[in-house]
């Protein structure tokens, strides 16, 4: 078995290759040809346990995420198992990957459903996962610009130097998610907010929307407004949305939304289901973080790791 750590895996998994590997497991999951289970939780007095599984047969793999939730922190593990013998082949240090795998997965679901010409970018929250949200954008559509905004003036204002000399895009800190939102082409939210950051007042048609945070049936970051106004609806995977996306649940239960206007990317991917088809469209990508995406970013890594000989060989 081959131990992988975070730095490792940050070094095997360039954002390019992480959109290639999880488009191509999304259109495997689409037609039918690989399997994925929704997120489990198990949770205690004192912390929560995750669980999520998936295979690839295309691949030759399958394997599980677990991440702990306590208030000393939070761990993540993934174990990539043999598709065809069951032999565990490698743990890795998941949290870098688990945040590369989820801006691969807007970024596939913005090269299907953002217009082509995007140029400018809103983005709402500047944490860790934000990072690579932007990134994976910047690499599927000609940016030219970006907005973003948090709470925190000095946080916004060092992820906008960093971002912006890293990317190579002029990179804008305002002080508001309406200064962030309007006339942008793409938006993103990205935060842990339990109420909506993104309103549907601020939204224009042609716009295309990831929201990847939120993912508690108790937290919005889009109000009712913006779901009334949603063209097309894209999530991962409808059955992980049903348990956990507040931002699509709550509108469900009040009457403004039904599941059947729900699709899965997988299905855009595949071609069962019709992306953008106007200009005009508005379209949203609920992102969840399925299981499909870390064994299609982790299979990638083992096998860069055994051509290198990066990782630590362990027997159990």
């Amino acid at each position: 078995m081959l131990y992988l750590t975070e730095e490792e895996v940050d070094r095997l998994l360039p954002m390019d290759d992480a959109i290639r590997e999880v488009e191509r497991a999304l259109g495997d999951l689409g037609e039918g040809r690989a399997e994925n289970r929704p997120r489990q939780r198990v949770r205690g007095p004192h912390a929560v346990l995750n669980l999520m599984a998936a295979s690839w047969p295309g691949r030759g793999y399958y394997g599980y995420k677990d991440y702990s939730i306590s208030r000393e922190g939070v761990r993540f593990w993934f174990h990539l198992f043999d598709g065809n013998t069951g032999a565990l082949l490698a743990v890795l240090q998941a949290n870098r990957m688990g945040q590369r795998r989820t801006g691969a997965a807007s970024g596939v679901a913005t090269k299907y459903l953002a217009r082509k010409d995007a140029a400018v970018v809103g983005l709402v929250g500047t944490g860790w996962q934000a990072e690579s949200q932007l990134e994976a954008i910047c690499a599927v559509r000609p940016v030219t610009s970006v907005r973003c905004t948090s709470r925190d003036t000095t946080r916004r204002q060092s992820f906008a130097a960093r971002l912006g000399k890293a990317l190579g895009v002029d990179v804008v800190a305002v002080d508001s998610g309406e200064r962030a939102v309007r006339r942008s082409d793409i938006v993103v939210a990205a935060t842990s907010s339990s109420s909506p950051v993104v309103l549907g007042a601020w939204l224009e048609p042609g716009m295309h929307v990831n929201a990847m945070g939120a993912n508690r049936i108790d937290s919005r970051e889009l109000d009712d407004e913006a779901i009334r106004r949603f063209t097309l609806i894209a999530a991962d995977s409808a059955d992980q949305a049903r348990h956990e996306a507040g931002d699509l649940v709550q509108p469900v239960r009040d009457g403004i939304l039904s599941w059947d206007r729900v699709h899965e990317i997988a299905a855009i991917v595949s071609g069962g289901v019709a992306g953008r088809e106007s200009a005009e469209d508005l379209t949203l990508f609920k992102s969840l973080g399925i299981a499909i995406e870390d064994v299609a970013v982790a299979a990638l890594v083992y096998e860069r790791a055994r051509e290198q000989g990066v990782g630590k060989e362990t027997v159990l």
